[in-house]
């Protein structure tokens, strides 16, 4: 019996496990171990410089993220950014799919072109946005709106050179303008996808029936393509809310002073300069449910609109 069985090889189900064991053990120990191990360190005290082992304290470090005022007001930072960067990313990404569904010349170099911000590592993108946001005439932004700035009426609004990255006032913009620029097109690239796909026999028809063009957008582009675009909302948000790459490059750790330092930045000076990994733990996890909660309000808001659809 051994021998027979032996020797009709292994069964499908058999050769896709030996294929799949390896990849998913490897997950789990890239994934779900730290993530059980990090909830374990948010109910002790513990430090990784220490060689000491971990100290049980219960919910103490999720009382002190919770009743720290400061820590709030970076979550305020973070809320602030959320919001105005992805409604940008999101008004700009759908403007320029609505102006890309259509055919003209080069229409695939410049859909090339407008996705290159995207590829681009965020580190190399704020190192780059530096050098255009720096404060004095060196900087290209403030060159090329030089001879805006010296207007009469503009200096009694700006005072030139605009210090884009180390005036308080306006430093959480620069950081804005730059994720905007950097995700845009992914807005872009989604939208397009599902501009693409809406037949173009429903404008057919509404052109028959003499349907304006907001008409049309109402009732059919919008309504069909309304999944993926709450698809890349979620997307965006979730991601927005993680940032620390650019803020670490393009304000020097969350500059001027604090005032660009987002969740995630204020996460890593936890960690890794003050060395409280209990609390950092305790702190990742309560970001952790902030995001799947919106995640949560999102995927229901989109089941909604597939059910109407």
């Amino acid at each position: 019996m051994q021998t027979n069985r032996f020797s009709r090889g292994m069964s499908d189900y058999q050769l896709k496990m030996a294929f799949i064991m390896p990849t998913m053990i490897l997950l789990i120990l890239m994934n779900i171990f730290p993530l059980l191990w990090s909830l374990y360190l948010s109910f002790h005290d513990y430090e990784a410089s220490m060689q000491k082992p971990p100290v049980f304290i219960g919910a103490k470090n999720y009382v002190d993220v919770l009743t720290d005022p400061d820590i709030w007001g970076y979550f305020r930072t973070t809320a602030y950014f959320v919001v105005v960067a992805v409604s940008a990313q999101f008004l700009i990404g759908f403007g320029l799919a609505l102006l890309l569904n259509r055919s003209f010349p080069s229409k695939g170099l410049v859909t090339t072109l407008l996705l290159l911000p995207m590829m681009l590592s965020p580190v190399v993108v704020g190192i780059f946005w530096r050098f255009i946001l720096a404060s004095d005439n060196s900087g290209l932004l403030n060159y090329l709106l030089s001879p805006i700035l010296n207007l009469p009426v503009i200096n009694t609004i700006f005072d030139p050179p605009i210090e884009w990255t180390t005036d308080p006032k306006i430093a959480m913009l620069a950081v804005v303008i730059v994720d905007t620029w950097m995700w845009s097109p992914f807005m872009m690239l989604i939208s397009l996808a599902g501009l693409s796909a809406v037949p173009k026999s429903l404008y057919e028809a509404a052109d028959v029936d003499r349907a304006s063009t907001w008409f049309k957008f109402r009732w059919i582009t919008l309504p069909l393509v309304s999944p993926l675009l709450l698809i890349a909302l979620l997307f965006r948000t979730m991601d927005a809310f993680k940032m620390f790459d650019i803020v670490y490059v393009l304000t020097r750790e969350g500059g001027p002073g604090r005032v660009t330092e987002t969740v995630s930045m204020n996460l890593y000076r936890i960690a890794f300069r003050n060395y409280d990994t209990g609390k950092a733990c305790a702190m990742a996890y309560i970001l952790l449910i902030i995001i799947v909660a919106l995640s949560n309000i999102y995927v229901k808001y989109l089941n909604r609109v597939k059910g109407e659809e």
